[in-house]
This record gives structure tokens, sequence and C-alpha cells, in this order.
């Protein structure tokens, strides 16, 4: 464990990644906790915009035309838009994600007891990302396994991705830890998304890292300064 802490410790060094972290797991960011809003983020997600000038103005055109102006009170009439609908084709645009939004709702509408947001976090909290594509959200299609993990994340479950930026960090991190092991190899790879995911996991394991924190920190290492102040600057709203 040693080994893999301090190479861990020197990426996460002036990475504030604590509080990156709390603003998924306690709802904190821009979103809040409202379901409608968590479910349109992890939609807008799967074209592989940036949260920056991509996600961000989709959701915030959503929440206008149909949030409020109460267009839009719960998932269940979330579920009802059609795909077609000409505010939500100029709110989020492509098919994809469109398609993903309303088949999510459809989903969760279905399991709702009244509450979509508890309905919401049991899902997410239950949800097997290995078996992603056996669930009835990761079988939507346009849902991946990254955008299936970000969907649990933004309900509160401490997951990592397995974006461009994890799968960079990962291979970073295997090849830090195999030098200061003399060579060794270690057991990390991003041959694809589950094992990228699994390797994330293994390092916090091996450490004092959440996943969500290595999650973090790899966003962080790679995005753009500005794009990270901007983003800060929206989740502060």
């Amino acid at each position: 464990m040693s080994s893999v802490q301090a190479v861990l410790d020197r990426y996460a060094t002036g990475v504030p990644y604590e509080a990156l972290a709390r603003g998924f797991l306690s709802f904190e960011r821009w979103t809040g906790d409202d379901p409608r809003l968590l479910v349109a983020e992890a939609a807008a997600s799967t074209t592989g915009q940036r949260f920056v000038g991509g996600i961000e103005p989709a959701v915030s055109r959503f929440r206008a035309a149909f949030v409020e102006t109460d267009r839009v009170e719960s998932l269940a009439d979330l579920a009802t838009i059609d795909c077609e609908d000409d505010d939500l084709i100029a709110a989020f645009g492509a098919e994809r994600k469109r398609h993903v939004l309303v088949e999510t709702a459809s989903v969760l509408a279905d399991r709702s007891d009244g509450d979509d947001l508890a309905t919401l976090r049991d899902w997410a909290a239950k949800a097997d990302h290995y078996r992603y594509d056996e669930d009835p959200i990761g079988k939507i299609t346009g849902i991946g396994p990254s955008s299936f993990q970000y969907l649990r994340q933004l309900a509160g479950v401490d997951a990592a991705r397995a974006d461009p930026t994890m799968v960079a960090f990962v291979d970073r991190v295997a090849a830090d830890i195999a030098r200061s092991n003399g060579g060794d190899s270690v057991p990390l790879s991003t041959a694809d998304a589950r094992r990228t995911i699994a390797s994330c996991e293994w390092l916090a394991l091996s450490s004092s890292f959440r996943p969500i924190e290595l999650d973090r920190i790899a966003w962080w290492l790679g995005t753009d300064p500005a794009d990270r102040e901007t983003a800060a600057a929206v989740h502060a709203r």
C-alpha cells in the first residue's frame, strides 16, 4: 500500500478532491438534489461533451424550458415528453441525449412510489456497474459504462467513471507504481471500461482515497484550468 499511497499522494497534491467528491456525495453541486436535473445531466453527457460548454448549457436550457415552467414536475412527467418535442430539441439537441433522457426517466418513473430522488438513489446504490448492460437503464441505447457511472455519481454514490481523464490517470499511476516497485507489474489496466473502473477501485482499496476522490483527481488533472474555474462558478450558483 505504501508505494501506491505515495504515488497517489503526489498526484493529489494541490487538488481539492475532498470538496469535489463531497459535491457529488452531498448534492452540493449546481443541480442540487433535483432528480429531473440529475437525470438530465447524465443524459447530456452521453455524447462525450465536456461539462463546460456542453453539458451545463444543455441542462440549463432544459431547466428553463421544462422545470422552471412546471411543464415537468416529476420523472413521470418527463417520461411522457416526445423525443421530437421542439422545446426538447432546442434544449438538448442530439437525438441520443433526448432518447436517454426520456427513457431513463421512464425506467425510474416505473419504479417510483412518488419520491423520485429516493428511487434514483436506491437504483444507484444497487446497480451493478460490472453488469451495467444487464441493467434496465444500462440497456438504454446511448448509455455506456461511463454515463452509467456518472448517473450513479450524481445520485450520491461513491463511484468512478471510465472516461478519458480516468484512463490517462490510471495509465500514469500504473507506470509510476511500477517504477517505484522496481519494475514489478501492477494489477492495473485500461484495456476496456470495466478494467479501468476495476483499476480505480483497486487503487482505492490500496490507499486512503475513495473511488470518487480518485475520479475527481483524474478530472482535475485532465481538465483545463479555465474550465475548472468555470465549473466551480457554475456549482457555486
